[in-house]
């Protein structure tokens, strides 16, 4: 059973909460209005555009047990199915009350049937006292990333920060952890010179509602919609914005009805004009959308975002093989599709509870990042071509890239022949063209519709290989 606290401290600080904020944002002047019509006017800032990759952390109490089954394919299972055998580590606790879920089967094994999911509090807070923020920041900024976002309260509803926000139905020793880890994380990014964005929970928390989620039937019950909640839920992201100014606001699954959302939206744009926004709200503003486990086909007007793990779980899940989780390879491969289709790659890592990344994920890390050194120039402020793909003769795929001055076709895989033709980029006189990480100008011809260029011998780095053609081929041959 959940026991309820006393609420009226809690509502007391959010309320001062709201005052401290409403006189510190009136400093600044408003620009935006809390309606749908003054919000639209909000530009994705030209920094997103340019990111290209972000690093997402999942880390909180599934971080200590980092358990769960691997025999569920993403997007293909029922959703009956896709619960009762949840390869999420990080919605362990939902996944332990579902009767005879593989999830609950281990958690018997291990800790016994009575082990309460708030007593993993105990161990993650002795086990962060070992964490090193800037050792986290700094591998983040050696593989490239431009950007971080922090899980600050996932669905079991323990935060990652020192919220002045008291949770009623939780101890105190349960709702938050013993060190800001928003705040130090937070600061070490900064200093390595990245942008720091905070993940919330607003649409699941279990400690106000904790319905188990099963299947399909009882989705649209999940998010609470009480008073309460919208109240404790506003008052968070109010002082998360306050205390951390996040360069990104990235709520997840949904929000109470009686949130002041457009409020938010308002004060923190008044506040970071080059802010940005996702689309898991309840309302129809966002800045970007973010497909998840998922990237678009083509290449779309509206910025958008695509977000996975290196396996099938956010969370960190010990039970995950070297085999399930993406090749360095796969890794580049999708994210260079995605670039081509005017999508940032939002990357998890799933430390383990003393904030740790396990090596095999930092493999991954590392192999991209050392693609992005020979290969940045191409991906970095880059913006997609007139189209974004086509495959060459021998089966090469290839995605495309531009900047003002050049465009960038990049090959997924190295292709047998010196010898390859485009067929759908058309070279002007003077074109000059390279290979990123090579030596000197490549020969080339255009014959009709044909771009032909000879490959050195030995082709630079490894996994893919990028063309830069100078100055950038406008025109694109019709099929």
């Amino acid at each position: 059973m959940i026991k309820k606290r006393c609420f009226t401290v809690g509502l007391i600080l959010m309320i001062i909460s709201g005052m401290v904020w409403a006189q510190d944002n009136q400093s600044g002047g408003r620009t935006y209005q809390p309606t749908v019509q003054s919000l639209d006017q909000h530009q994705v800032p030209e920094w997103y555009q340019d990111a290209k990759l972000g690093i997402f952390i999942h880390w909180g109490l599934y971080s200590v047990p980092a358990w769960a089954p691997t025999d569920v394919q993403l997007h293909q299972a029922s959703m009956n199915q896709f619960f009762l055998n949840n390869p999420y580590a990080e919605w362990y606790l939902n996944s332990l009350r579902i009767d005879g879920s593989a999830t609950q089967k281990y958690h018997y094994a291990t800790y016994g049937k009575d082990f309460n999911y708030y007593d993993f509090a105990k161990t993650f807070d002795k086990e962060i006292q070992k964490w090193d923020p800037k050792g986290m920041a700094d591998l983040f900024k050696s593989v490239h990333a431009r950007y971080v976002v922090l899980t600050t309260k996932h669905h079991e509803g323990f935060t990652l920060w020192p919220t002045q926000i008291r949770n009623p139905y939780l101890p105190f020793d349960e709702q938050q952890a013993s060190r800001d880890l928003v705040g130090e994380l937070t600061e070490a990014v900064r200093q390595d010179g990245m942008r720091m964005g905070l993940y919330y929970s607003g649409g699941i928390d279990w400690s106000f509602n904790p319905i188990v989620i099963t299947g399909r039937d009882v989705w649209n019950l999940v998010t609470p919609q009480t008073d309460q909640y919208a109240q404790y839920a506003d008052a968070q992201w109010r002082e998360l914005i306050r205390r951390y100014r996040p360069a990104i606001l990235w709520n997840d699954i949904n929000y109470p009805d009686k949130g002041e959302t457009l409020q938010i939206f308002a004060e923190y744009y008044n506040r970071i004009p080059d802010g940005v926004i996702n689309n898991r709200w309840n309302v129809n503003v966002h800045d970007i959308t973010t497909p998840e486990y998922a990237q678009y086909d083509r290449i779309t007007p509206e910025k958008w975002e695509s977000c996975r793990g290196i396996d099938k779980s956010f969370g960190y899940n010990r039970n995950s093989t070297d085999q399930q989780m993406l090749s360095v390879d796969e890794l580049i491969d999708s994210f260079v599709d995605i670039v081509s289709k005017n999508g940032n790659l939002l990357l998890d890592v799933g430390p383990k509870a003393d904030g740790t990344i396990p090596e095999s994920q930092v493999e991954r890390l590392r192999g991209l990042g050392d693609w992005l050194t020979m290969n940045s120039e191409a991906i970095f402020g880059s913006r997609p071509w007139v189209h974004p793909e086509e495959t060459i003769d021998d089966g090469v795929e290839v995605r495309f890239t531009r900047k003002e001055d050049s465009g960038y076709a990049i090959l997924l895989q190295a292709p047998g022949t010196r010898r390859i033709t485009l067929h759908t980029v058309y070279a002007e006189d003077g074109t000059v063209i390279t290979l990123l990480g090579g030596n000197g100008d490549l020969p080339w011809t255009q014959q009709g519709k044909d771009l032909t260029i000879t490959l050195p011998r030995q082709l630079p780095g490894e996994h893919a290989y990028t063309l830069k053609m100078t100055p950038a081929p406008w025109r694109v041959v019709k099929q």
